[in-house]
């Protein structure tokens, strides 16, 4: 979770998608398991990679004394192998539950994506990550059975860090492709997850090979070998599945890219945030909201050739969310993060309140319904899309169980009150219609 541009994806086990230079994708038509046409569903963020924004409680004990605890690296790294271990199994057993994955059906969600890091299948002696995930991971894909729902799994950090952030398990240097070991390990952890797709294929729609690879760390060549080698590999051992690539942060003009000729089942996931950019979060409500407008017709016009998704996006118009920049680190939105801006976004800037749903009036209350109904609207204009987060244990504007409670998304998504556009029979060929769009 991080920077401009967003969409998730998930597989059709019924149709199969051919990807190539000029391709049509095949009709909507039952494409995403039992989703039909549109994915519609939430990232269980925090469970299995660690992000100090999403579950504070298990950072708060270096707060003061040691800033260099930041990441899921150095959280274990501090603790040692046996006590990290234990407070993470704890953790697994707990971030997500059987009631949370019953409450996500009952709001019309039909999908879940579900982030895990390579540690969870290969560590090195060097390394101070701790296993156990994969039994946690399993039980929640029963769950998702359950209820209804299918998955997707999603390698998130891979060895070296593919961008920096500290959701890839280490923050800082963007070390992946520094080493041809750490390509082969991410591979080997790509094969464990389509071993388990295979074994739960009735549940699991798509393997994303990697999470936001960073377009300005990498080569951009190698990212395209890797989604290549990953790609033969993965359909031996489960030839069904969708294989979902990150679009590296790139611009819609640069996507074409990824559409290689002779792929099959192959979705492009681009994730889309208003606060990690100063010029989106500089923007005024109701700028935000015409330039999800803007963002609807970069979908809609490479879904055609590409099934396209967002993956990830939330109601968050500040970067307020306690240590959502990192651990130690403030916010751009009101300077106590000094970096890009100088100074706090606007004059007076504060982020009292922002983040906490007691604290929003009636017109703000409001907005954030026609924010989540404009960004549904023109992820639908793809192929659908994963909010980010399921829950937080703070950031209720990046919550999606608490808003939901509150009225504050449309439940179920196709409830719109203010912005019904990509809910018409013919979405390929819509325009936005709401009142804050042109047509």
């Amino acid at each position: 979770m991080r920077p401009p541009t967003g969409i998730g994806a998930v597989l059709s086990a019924l149709t199969l998608l051919s990807v190539g230079t000029g391709a049509t994708p095949t009709p909507p038509h039952s494409r995403f398991g039992r989703g039909g046409d549109v994915i519609r569903g939430v990232n269980l963020g925090g469970l299995f990679v660690l992000e100090p924004w999403i579950t504070p409680s298990l950072f708060k004990q270096w707060d003061s004394n040691n800033p260099y605890v930041v990441d899921e690296w150095t959280y274990c790294g501090a603790l040692g192998k046996d006590e990290c271990h234990r407070r993470l199994t704890a953790h697994w057993g707990a971030w997500v539950t059987e009631a949370d994955i019953r409450e996500l059906a009952s709001y019309g969600l039909n999908h879940v994506r579900i982030p895990i890091g390579y540690w969870a299948f290969t560590v090195k002696d060097d390394e101070p990550y701790v296993q156990g995930q994969v039994p946690f991971l399993e039980r929640v894909l029963g769950w998702v059975g359950k209820y209804g729902l299918n998955a997707v799994i999603d390698l998130h950090g891979v060895p070296g860090s593919q961008n920096g952030f500290d959701n890839s398990g280490r923050r800082g240097d963007v070390g992946w492709q520094w080493a041809q070991e750490n390509i082969d390990r991410s591979l080997a952890a790509v094969d464990a997850i389509a071993g388990i797709a295979q074994k739960h294929r009735d549940v699991v729609d798509a393997i994303e090979l990697v999470n936001e690879p960073a377009n300005w760390g990498l080569s951009m060549d190698g990212v395209l070998d890797y989604y290549k080698t990953a790609y033969t590999r993965f359909r031996r051992i489960a030839p069904s599945t969708i294989m979902v690539i990150h679009d590296a942060f790139l611009s819609p003009a640069q996507w074409p890219m990824f559409n290689v000729a002779g792929w099959e089942n192959v979705i492009l996931d681009t994730h889309n945030y208003h606060v990690f950019v100063k010029d989106r979060l500089l923007m005024s409500r109701r700028q935000h909201l015409e330039a999800t407008c803007q963002d609807a017709v970069h979908v809609r016009d490479f879904n055609t050739q590409l099934w396209t998704i967002t993956g990830e996006w939330s109601l968050a118009v500040t970067d307020c969310a306690r240590w959502l920049n990192g651990f130690g680190r403030g916010a751009r939105w009101d300077g106590s993060m000094d970096w890009e801006m100088h100074g706090p976004a606007v004059p007076g800037a504060t982020c009292a309140g922002q983040n906490s749903m007691s604290s929003w009036d009636q017109p703000t209350r409001i907005f954030f319904r026609q924010f989540a109904e404009a960004q549904m609207d023109a992820y639908e204009a793809g192929s659908g899309w994963f909010f980010w987060n399921f829950k937080t244990e703070d950031a209720d504007d990046w919550n999606y169980m608490k808003l939901a409670k509150a009225g504050l998304v449309p439940s179920p998504p196709t409830d719109r009150v203010y912005s019904r556009y990509s809910l018409v029979p013919d979405r390929w060929n819509i325009k936005p219609r709401s009142e804050w769009c042109s047509s």
